[in-house]
């Protein structure tokens, strides 16, 4: 789950950087991704299926990165 975040900007920072700064540390926390989801209803079949794919397409990463 996301939370809130707050940033105090200080006199001396670029606003750029403070931008760029809170974009990342909102994609760390999972916000973005978040907001992403949620912007669309997904069944729970739908949820568990996409889950379902995608650690079967980690665990085959792993099994190639294994052989080699």
């Amino acid at each position: 789950m996301a939370t809130n975040y707050n940033y105090k900007v200080r006199k001396k920072d670029d606003i750029y950087r403070v931008i760029k700064r809170f974009i990342k540390k909102c994609k760390k926390l999972g916000i973005i991704d978040e907001i992403k989801e949620r912007r669309h209803y997904i069944k729970p079949s739908e949820k568990k299926r996409r889950a379902k794919q995608r650690a079967i397409r980690r665990w085959k990463k792993q099994q190639r990165k294994q052989r080699n």
